[in-house]
């Protein structure tokens, strides 16, 4: 059983930058795709990137397009977001899935069999 363990969230001012990282543990983590996804307060989770296991297919949620960059370290079996041009509206819970089998990035929910307990970003003044 994999386990995921998301960190680097925090409080930062619009305009301003955060990296989030996602530490995976048990089953090997090279094999899967692994997305990111976040939740608002009385909103759905929604997708936010994924990436393929070698790093070389990413697909972005359109509102985070050109500003957030999802990359993974397969030695270190860790993944991560690099989030930049922050806005208020990306305040949310992140989390971190792996997707069920399959080489392919999704961005339903239901293809992630396994998700982290999540990180809090506020984007605030």
């Amino acid at each position: 059983q994999v386990q995921l363990v998301e960190s680097g969230g925090g409080l930062v001012h619009p305009g301003g930058s955060l990296r989030l990282s996602c530490s995976a543990s048990g089953r090997t983590f090279s094999n899967y795709v692994m997305g990111w996804f976040r939740q608002a307060p009385g909103k759905e989770r929604e997708f936010v990137a994924a990436i393929n296991w070698s790093g070389g297919i990413t697909y972005y949620a359109d509102s985070v397009k050109g500003r957030f960059t999802i990359s993974r370290d397969n030695a270190k079996n860790t993944l991560y977001l690099q989030m930049n041009s922050l806005k208020p509206e990306d305040t949310a819970v992140y989390y971190c899935a792996q997707q069920g089998p399959g080489g392919i990035p999704q961005r339903a929910k239901y293809a992630y069999n396994t998700w982290g307990q999540g990180t809090q970003v506020t984007v605030s003044s």
